[in-house]
């Protein structure tokens, strides 16, 4: 049985940032989060791509403890986004999307992925999470991930999730929007009303916050000298949160608090290459010298 599910996209990017610029390289939502999350147990990916597939990302997504089962192939061209960051790499601009097969996109779970005690709900159609939800047997755990475009225009559906699910992971404009408030304790306060136990704020070079009812934990981002492209750095946070809840299956604040530094650190190594390269030789004892790097960070003795 799978420890993770993850349902969202899997796409073909082109990106432009100040230090280069690449052409339909592997991108999506669930890839990004799947690959973080393969480091620390083993995930169940369901999406769709076309016809057009390359056959060596298949290899590589099978080359990491991902199972490919709900990895549907659809008829036609599979989804492209193609988008540019200024020096200030914190939002990128988007120049084109072309959903093609994602647009008609309706997951469904395997059999073996409906047992999963993790899910997390990638940023896709609040219809189609509460769809997966409806699919899966009572699951321990459940995340999502969220946008603009659907705060705006599928609120009623968002707001029915989000009293469903357990944690929601979305960045700080996104946050703002939902609540219509600017403070973002004041923000915390009002999202948790609405269902969730657990809200993590991504705030790009400014790190993360975590708030629950009870506490409120900070964590920086990692300094970095070289950072060429930070499509995908959310999704792997989320992947690298979610995969060590998973694997420890302790959903304790002070597991919270160490997970929040795991994301940190998956989103790190992910901003240090185009598209997915950098996973691609990362080793594990890298992740775990850079979460040793991350308590040192803000490590202090009390006088």
């Amino acid at each position: 049985m799978l420890n993770l599910l993850a349902v969202g996209s899997v796409a073909l990017d082109s990106v432009k940032t100040p230090f280069g610029q690449v052409t339909e390289v592997l991108g999506g939502s669930a890839t990004y989060f799947s690959t973080a999350a393969s480091y620390f147990t083993r995930v169940g990916l369901v999406a769709v791509v076309g016809e057009d597939f390359p056959k060596e990302h298949i290899a590589f997504l099978k080359s990491r403890p991902i199972d490919l089962e709900g990895l549907e192939v659809g008829r036609g061209q599979t989804f492209r986004w193609c988008g540019e960051y200024g020096y200030h790499l914190n939002e990128a601009r988007t120049l084109e999307t072309h959903l093609n097969v994602f647009q008609k996109f309706n997951p469904q779970l395997p059999n073996t992925y409906k047992e999963a005690p993790v899910v997390f709900l990638a940023n896709i159609d609040p219809e189609l999470q509460l769809g997966v939800l409806e699919q899966t047997r009572s699951p321990d755990l459940v995340a999502l991930d969220t946008m603009n475009f659907w705060i705006d225009g599928k609120r009623d559906a968002l707001l029915k999730v989000l009293g469903r699910v357990h944690i929601v992971i979305i960045n700080e404009g996104e946050a703002r929007q939902l609540v219509q408030e600017v403070n973002l304790v004041k923000v915390a306060r009002e999202i948790l009303k609405l269902g969730p136990k657990v809200l993590i704020i991504k705030r790009g070079e400014y790190g993360a916050l975590l708030f629950t009812q009870e506490a409120i934990f900070s964590a920086p981002a990692y300094p970095l000298e070289a950072v060429f492209d930070p499509t995908g750095a959310g999704d792997s946070f989320a992947g690298g949160f979610m995969g060590h809840l998973a694997r420890t299956k302790d959903f304790s604040m002070n597991n919270l608090r160490q997970a929040v530094i795991f994301g940190s650190v998956m989103a790190s190594y992910c901003v240090e290459a185009f598209s997915l390269e950098r996973f691609r030789n990362l080793h594990p004892d890298e992740v775990q010298e850079r979460y040793r790097a991350f308590k040192q960070l803000t490590h202090f003795d009390e006088m």
